[in-house]
């Protein structure tokens, strides 16, 4: 059995574009996705917490989304692990966080580090590592959300975003896919996905995990 950890935000919680919706159902987030499309000898446990960060605190939230912070403890719960796909960078792009695109590469860095300096006991085996960088943001009807990720600026700046993380991702040696190839995020908050984008984001990696793991 293969053991997959899938690191991320409310894009890989399942967050429903509609303020009011519920959020998607358990087969329509990407990382259900995914593990169907893996076969019945991987698992895929997904860790998605809606507002975290790559690495950097928000003072605002009621639980800690500082995803440095958080991820040794999410390593040593579910280990053994064969491979960790962290895709996070979006609530980086909040002004209140930092606002830019290299800046949260910095921080997917920090991440890359994490992962590979945990796993030092005797016997352990350090993970295969996949960032992955998210859809893109979008021109939103939703005025509030808008201005809280950023507007125009936070767009621009989440156009950047694939080329800083691969070169963070060459720069460790460890490999890369962009979200934005396959998923677009929904005019009504601009940020989250709807059911058939975030299914899309699992299938477009099942190729990516499969060459990854030789299954």
């Amino acid at each position: 059995m293969k053991t997959i950890l899938a690191y991320g935000d409310s894009l890989t919680y399942g967050a429903n574009p509609r303020p009011d919706g519920l959020r998607h159902a358990y087969e329509n987030r990407w990382p259900s996705v995914l593990e169907q499309g893996l076969g019945d000898n991987v698992r895929v446990i997904a860790e998605g917490l809606g507002g975290r960060t790559t690495a950097f605190d928000d003072g605002s939230a009621s639980s800690d989304r500082n995803g440095a912070r958080i991820l040794p403890v999410l390593l040593d719960s579910h280990k053994p692990l064969d491979l960790v796909i962290v895709m996070l960078g979006s609530n980086d792009l909040k002004p209140a966080i930092h606002g830019r695109a290299i800046t949260a590469s910095y921080g997917i860095r920090k991440l890359i580090q994490v992962v590979r300096g945990h796993f030092v006991n005797p016997g352990e085996v350090t993970p295969k590592l996949l960032i992955v960088s998210p859809p893109h943001l979008v021109p939103t009807r939703h005025a509030e959300m808008g201005l809280h990720f950023g507007g125009d600026a936070a767009i621009a700046e989440s156009k950047l975003m694939a080329g800083y993380y691969r070169t963070r991702a060459q720069e460790y040696g460890a490999e890369f896919y962009d979200a934005a190839d396959v998923a677009h995020a929904d005019p009504l908050d601009g940020v989250h996905l709807d059911p058939a984008n975030t299914r899309a984001i699992g299938t477009g990696l099942v190729p990516v995990v499969k060459s990854l793991l030789g299954l």
